[in-house]
């Protein structure tokens, strides 16, 4: 079996949100959408469920966890080319996220945005010519 990902993310204004990831070149699932959530479509196997913090509250007993104050994960995409990790850092900034680090060791290259409500993901593109 295939297995897909499902990455769930509160977000404090899910329209500015829907923006924000339709603008990095991502589709949103209108099937699985509605005025509490928004499902992202990164490839065929991932998709990014955009959730107002209330409907994201219905999913766990734990507090909700405020991503500018503290980061709990790092969301990782591969991308074809150093060009592609630069173009899409580029696009988070045109679309209102904010630039983070960016990395170089051996065959890798990345760079990290954060997203308008502060969750961080890193883009990563590994040169694999030659790597056994």
């Amino acid at each position: 079996m295939d297995r897909m990902l499902f990455v769930n993310l509160p977000v404090a204004d899910l329209e500015a949100s829907r923006r924000f990831y339709t603008g990095l070149g991502f589709g949103v699932n209108e099937m699985f959408s509605d005025d509490r959530c928004a499902c992202v479509v990164v490839s065929d196997a991932i998709f990014v469920m955009l959730l107002d913090r209330d409907r994201f509250a219905d999913f766990t007993d734990r507090p909700t966890a405020d991503p500018t104050a503290s980061t709990g994960v790092v969301n990782c995409l591969s991308a074809d080319s150093r060009d592609e990790v630069d173009a899409l850092v580029a696009s988070a900034e045109a679309h209102g996220g904010r630039s983070g680090r960016t990395f170089a060791d051996g065959p890798m290259y990345g760079r990290s945005f954060d997203d308008p409500d502060g969750h961080v993901w890193e883009v990563l593109h590994m040169e694999l010519a030659g790597v056994p």
